[in-house]
C-alpha cells in the first residue's frame, strides 16, 4: 500500500481506517471545501469509518453528512494511507480506500456538517489544490482509467 505524508518520529499516529468517494458529473467531481480557522481546504468526501462500519456504509454516510448526496458506490480503485495531523492536534494515519460512485439522491438539508461546502472541481485543478497527496493520487488513478 502507498504512503503518503511525513511521519514525524516523536508522534504516535493512530491507525485511523477511511474511506472517500470520487463522483463525476458533467466533467467535474464532487469535493469539499473545509473552513477552518486555518484557512479553507479541499478534500475528498468521505473519512472515518464507525465501529464495526464497513468502507461502503462509510462512503454512503458521510457524503451524506459532507454534502446532501446520498450516493450509491461502484468501484473500489485504490488503497492509499496517509500521515497527517487533524484540526484536533490529533496525529492519524488514514488507511482505506478510495471509490468512484454515483449520485442517487440530493438532499441539501440532510448535511449536518456546516464547516463543509459541496464544490463541483475540474479534475485536473483538484489534483492541484486537494490538501492530501493520497486524494489527489487517487483522482489521478481515476482519470488514467480505462475507458
Amino acid at each position: 500500500m502507498l504512503q503518503f505524508g511525513v511521519r514525524k518520529p516523536a508522534s504516535d499516529y493512530r491507525h485511523r481506517a477511511t474511506a472517500f468517494g470520487i463522483v463525476e458529473r458533467d466533467g467535474l467531481i464532487a469535493c469539499v471545501r473545509v473552513e477552518r480557522e486555518t484557512g479553507p481546504y479541499f478534500d475528498l468526501p468521505g473519512g472515518g469509518l464507525d465501529i464495526e462500519e464497513t468502507e461502503v456504509q462509510a462512503l454512503i454516510r458521510e457524503f451524506v453528512e459532507e454534502t446532501g448526496l446520498t450516493v450509491a458506490p461502484l468501484n473500489r480503485i485504490a488503497e492509499a494511507s496517509q500521515y497527517f495531523v487533524r484540526s484536533t492536534r490529533e496525529p492519524v494515519n488514514n488507511v482505506g480506500g478510495f471509490w468512484t460512485a454515483t449520485v442517487a439522491a440530493e438532499n441539501p438539508d440532510a448535511k449536518c456538517e456546516d464547516d463543509h461546502t459541496l464544490v463541483w472541481l475540474d479534475p485536473t485543478f483538484a489534483i492541484s489544490r486537494l490538501r492530501h497527496d493520497s486524494h489527489a493520487w487517487a483522482v489521478a488513478v481515476w482519470l488514467r482509467r480505462p475507458s
